[in-house]
Order: structure tokens, then C-alpha cells, then sequence
């Protein structure tokens, strides 16, 4: 087959998965606490064939031969946790982070439920039927936080408003201001090989069942004192760190490639077609 119909139809598959990834970020540049993903290229059996002894000039620095590829394909995908920027909504349930952390959420409501991790702080107080309200995602996934060395669910009493504290400290206050409960604080992790974390569902990540949980991510704590430390912003929510204008920049770049792929991939059919009449 023409080799530069199958470099070009590589090409145009992994040029797709990139419109794909953009089209993603697009759709979510209002999502709160959503992180830009960037896919990862590289190319497809390349290598140096060789020129005819002919070619050979005397002095010549540079191998003799030219290089030959079969195009490029996405071997992954990678997860941009630059902070986006801060908006105050004045909700108690409003959680935003300051620094390199992640929320903690168990996705399947249970403390031995597979871990999942968030940036989205926009979170609820939903009733438990006890009387009390477990601090959920807007999907219902329980945040978790840590209350003498265990993790554990954050339960406020109800009628009591829930405080956060820059340090991730959760205290109940009762309506009057009186009386005060400690609920422990949030659990937080910090990130340390984000090529590795895959986004999930409902604006979560996850660590794949192959990883070791340990090697992606750390447990945390957050020190609003320390320059460069993790704080907790009660009131506010994290913004998407997607660039409306980058990402559209680059889509146009990434259309104009698709184009060249296609028109490759169009005249090494028309080439083959005249060599086949040819030989008719």
C-alpha cells in the first residue's frame, strides 16, 4: 500500500482524539474546577532508508538516507492542574483550594468505596435521615475527611451551619453561636504524577486499577501560614483553567492539519488508482 496513505490515515485518527480533547475543554471553560487536558503525540515507525552509493558526495556530514514515518498517534493524555481563577458565591457549602490538592470523595457512597479526587468544591449539605446532613457533590458523592488519624464521612448536625477553616478544619456551629462541634478536617491530596491520573466521570479522577494509588497521589495537609502552602477558601469556587482563545487557537491549527492529512490521504488514492491503470 502507498505509504502515504497509511501515514496519513494515522495521522488523521490521532488528529480526531485531538478535536475531541479540545471540543472537551471547549464544553467545559465554565465547568467549575475543571482542568485542561493535552494529549500526547508521537510518531509511527520511523526510521532512515537508505540512499543509493551514488548520492555519496565527499565531505558529507549527514547520514545518507532520508527519513521515513507512518504518520503519529496519541499515546495519552495529560491532566493541566494550573490553578484557575477564584469566585466568591458567599455559600458555606462552597469549597475552593488554594495550592496543589484535591478534595477526596468515595464514588461509591461508602468509606470502602474506590477513591476518587476533585477540584470541584460546589458542594451540598444532603439529609443522612438521622436528623443529620452529609457534605455530598452535587452528585452525591461523600467528601471525605480525616478525624483522629481515620477517614471519615463529614456529618453536620442539623440546624448547625458548617464552618471551614483556611487550615481544612470543619466545625459545626449551632445557630446561636454558642456551641461548636468538631467534625475533623478535610482530607486532601496532593498530586505528584498527574500524567498518571485519568479523568473521570461527573469532573472526578481516578487512578487506574493497575497504578499504585501511592505513587500518584500523597495525603496532604493544608498550611495557609507557609509560603506556597494549601488553604481553603470557604465561600468561593475554583474556575476552569481553560483558555477560551488557546483552545481555539489551537482547534484551528488542528482543523488545517486534518485538512492536509485528508488531502494526503485523497492523493495517494488517485496515485494508486493511475499506477493500477497503468499496469492495466
Amino acid at each position: 500500500m502507498n505509504n502515504s496513505i497509511v501515514s496519513a490515515a494515522a495521522s488523521l485518527g490521532a488528529l480526531q482524539q485531538k478535536l475531541d480533547v479540545l471540543a472537551d475543554n471547549i464544553a467545559n471553560v465554565n465547568t467549575k474546577g475543571y482542568k485542561r487536558k493535552s494529549t500526547v503525540f508521537e510518531d509511527i515507525l520511523t526510521n532512515l532508508q537508505p540512499h543509493d552509493k551514488t548520492f555519496e558526495l565527499p565531505g558529507r556530514r549527514t547520514p545518507l538516507g532520508f527519513t521515513q514515518g507512518w504518520g503519529a498517534r496519541v499515546v495519552g493524555q495529560q491532566i493541566d492542574m494550573t490553578q484557575g481563577a477564584m469566585q466568591q458565591t458567599d455559600s458555606d457549602t462552597d469549597l475552593a483550594i488554594a495550592g496543589n490538592a484535591l478534595f477526596e470523595v468515595r464514588s461509591g457512597g461508602t468509606l470502602d468505596s474506590p477513591r476518587a479526587f476533585t477540584r470541584q468544591g460546589a458542594f451540598q449539605l444532603s439529609p443522612t435521615g438521622d436528623g443529620d446532613r452529609m457534605l455530598t457533590t452535587a452528585e452525591g458523592y461523600p467528601v471525605v475527611a480525616s478525624s483522629g488519624g481515620a477517614d471519615t464521612f463529614v456529618r453536620v448536625p442539623g440546624n448547625y451551619e458548617l464552618v471551614v477553616g483556611a487550615d481544612g478544619s470543619l466545625t459545626a456551629r449551632s445557630p446561636d453561636g454558642n456551641e461548636s462541634v468538631a467534625l475533623g478536617t478535610l482530607r486532601l491530596v496532593q498530586v505528584n504524577k498527574p500524567e498518571l491520573l485519568q479523568a473521570v466521570a461527573d469532573n472526578l479522577y481516578g487512578v487506574p486499577s493497575d497504578v499504585n494509588v501511592q505513587d500518584v497521589v500523597a495525603n496532604v495537609a493544608a498550611s495557609p501560614d507557609q509560603p506556597g502552602g494549601v488553604a481553603i477558601r470557604q465561600g468561593f469556587l475554583e474556575e476552569s483553567n481553560v483558555s477560551l482563545g488557546d483552545e481555539m487557537a489551537d482547534l484551528v491549527n488542528v482543523q488545517r492539519a486534518y485538512q492536509l492529512s485528508a488531502r494526503a490521504l485523497s492523493s495517494g488514492d488517485q496515485m494508486s488508482q493511475m499506477a493500477a491503470n497503468l499496469r492495466a
